[in-house]
């Protein structure tokens, strides 16, 4: 049996009798037999493999295509949108998440002793295929998953395994990056969580960049080259993508919503969630609560 036969097999039984994504401590498993609406969210340092199916995801203005076999990588929060676009009842859509740990990466490039990876300039998230030293850790991992004792005993090696195959990978300069204190991920890593605690508040980039420590050109460069967004339209997209959550439960309290998430003109609030979303607030939410896919 081959790796993504053994990963399709054990991740099904996991996921069995979940509609959605389901977590086990840190690693998310998800078997789906239908195509899915464009989904928003914020989505945190994460390593995520297509075992079967495909999936499409689109940070600002890249668009990734994710099929089997295939590993994505997220080093940093970044608001992304995406969308199973291959499932089906003979053949669903089957795949694995695990978050990142920045912590162990930095521990490994201590451990691993210095190296002569190159600087990664493109944005916070890559996709290439998994290698079989890589796959085989992730198996691993998900037999572990099927004994709660045995997870608690030898989770955590086989986590730091995965994370040295990740960085000894094609992703490896990304990955670097996430380890390293002084890298432009980090620097953008403590903006992203600074809007991200002041989402609904009028913010001034120059208070920003004196909170990370850098100038605000600096701040401007690295922030868009990894999110592909600045700084304002990423805290526009938390706004927006908090919005849609909320709507879900009261779709007719759109004013009430918008200002909540931090808009005091409703006009705008509906002009740009449409922009985003491609339907009013209050018709979008119906649409979505009727079918019944939206996962926070």
């Amino acid at each position: 049996m081959s790796h993504l036969e053994e990963l399709g097999r054990r991740i099904t039984r996991l996921a069995a009798g979940h509609p959605g994504p389901r977590w086990v401590e840190d690693v998310q498993v998800v078997a789906s037999e239908r195509r899915t609406e464009t989904i928003s969210a914020i989505t945190e340092p994460m390593l995520g493999l297509v075992v079967q199916g495909a999936k499409r995801t689109a940070l600002g203005d890249h668009v990734f295509e994710h099929h089997p076999g295939q590993v994505v990588v997220v080093t940093v929060a970044l608001p992304l949108s995406g969308r199973i676009f291959r499932a089906s009842r003979e053949e669903p859509f089957i795949g694995l998440g695990l978050r990142l740990a920045p912590s162990t990466i930095a521990q490994l490039l201590v451990d691993g002793g210095p190296t002569s990876i190159r600087p990664h300039d493109g944005p916070g998230m890559a996709i290439s295929h998994a290698d079989d030293q890589l796959l085989d850790a992730l198996v691993r991992l998900t037999r572990l998953l099927e004994d709660p004792r045995d997870l608690r005993v030898l989770g955590d090696g086989v986590r730091r395994e995965i994370h040295w195959w990740l960085l000894n990978g094609p992703q490896g300069a990304l990955i670097r990056q996430a380890g390293a204190a002084d890298s432009r991920l980090a620097l953008v890593a403590g903006a992203t969580g600074w809007i991200r605690a002041r989402y609904d508040q009028v913010i001034r980039i120059d208070d920003l960049a004196s909170a990370i420590g850098t100038s605000v050109s600096t701040l401007n460069r690295h922030f868009r080259a990894v999110t592909a967004m600045s700084p304002l339209q990423y805290q526009k997209q938390i706004r927006l993508q908090k919005a849609r959550i909320e709507l879900i439960s009261a779709p007719s309290d759109v004013a009430a919503i918008g200002y909540a998430v931090g808009y005091d003109n409703p006009s705008q609030f509906s002009r740009e969630y449409r922009r985003m979303f491609g339907a009013p607030p209050g018709q979008d939410a119906v649409r979505l609560q009727s079918m019944a896919i939206v996962q926070e």
